[in-house]
């Protein structure tokens, strides 16, 4: 095979790989001057990128041929970027759920045109690793970044491996680097998000302050930086367990050095949960356990 059939079988490939994820690929359009893309996740449901989903009346699906469609919006989780919305549409049979190949391995970032096409982007897996917690304290099972440039309108879409499995959805990190939240993650978190309409979180009630420790205090403690307790919430799960200058320095025997470790730590399953923590009170460790509630809506 020459170097010219090779690359012509390449372009064939990849063509009728984004053809073949074309019926998945919905758009989401509010005023009609704005749009992100959406999965068609199962029949009668899309997920999409919440960070960039507005709070908007008037959410219009637009499917694959150009039909538009009232979308409700069914749920939304900050912590793990998803966003869930209901609407009446054909039924499609679900893309299979794929696990990336490794580090430099094709994919396909894919996006909606706005009016019932798609667009399409070849990238690479550029980076690869373990599960990682948001900043906001939800668990994304993979670590997956893609080297390429996505436009705006296209994140939200489906990321699809080179043998047309579904990694996850495209989504904007830092300095606009694009991430894949993974299927695993969208499965977990659907269900919940479409019959309670968030993803229910642990509550201590307590407003924190990372502060760096005297030294004698760390020698005590055994790390440099703990959380000043500031306030609590009326209603706190931490009231008469917590007061003001507390300073908060483990939660379950996890060490919590910041607000995004603390959420870490109350995690969905820790709700309903005793956990002891370790405290420094007046210049003393100790030793109170807290039962863990749900954040308030």
């Amino acid at each position: 095979m020459t170097a010219s059939t090779s690359f012509a079988a390449l372009s064939t490939a990849i063509e009728a790989a984004a053809r073949a994820a074309s019926p998945f690929v919905a758009g989401l359009d509010w005023g009609g001057r704005h749009h992100i893309s959406a999965v068609l996740w199962r029949p009668g449901v899309l997920v999409t990128s919440e960070q960039s989903l507005p709070d908007a009346d008037g959410i219009t699906a637009v499917l694959p041929g150009g039909a538009r469609v009232a979308a409700t919006l069914a749920g939304r989780d900050p912590s793990t970027n998803v966003a869930a919305l209901r609407l009446e549409a054909p039924a499609v049979t679900a893309l299979a759920h794929a696990e990336p190949a490794g580090v430099g391995a094709l994919a396909l970032a894919m996006g909606a045109d706005g009016a019932g096409g798609i667009t399409a982007r070849l990238a690479s897996i550029e980076r690869l690793g373990p599960a990682w917690e948001s900043m906001r304290g939800g668990r994304i099972d993979r670590s997956i970044g893609l080297a390429v440039r996505l436009s705006a309108t296209a994140e939200g879409g489906p990321v699809i491996d080179a043998d047309g499995g579904l990694l996850g959805m495209s989504t904007f990190g830092p300095r606009r680097s694009v991430l894949v939240i993974p299927a695993s993650t969208i499965a977990r978190v659907l269900d919940p998000l479409l019959s309670a309409g968030r993803i229910a979180r642990g509550w201590l009630g307590v407003g924190l302050h990372p502060v760096d420790l005297p030294r004698e205090q760390a020698e005590l403690a055994g790390v440099a930086v703990g959380l000043m307790v500031v306030n609590l919430a009326a209603g706190a799960p931490a009231m008469g367990v917590l007061m003001p200058g507390d300073i908060l320095l483990e939660i379950g025997g996890t060490a919590v050095a910041s607000p995004r470790a603390v959420a870490a730590a109350l995690g969905p399953e820790r709700i309903g949960q005793t956990v002891s923590l370790k405290v420094l009170r007046g210049g003393a460790l100790a030793r109170p356990s807290v039962t863990v509630a749900a954040r308030p809506g």
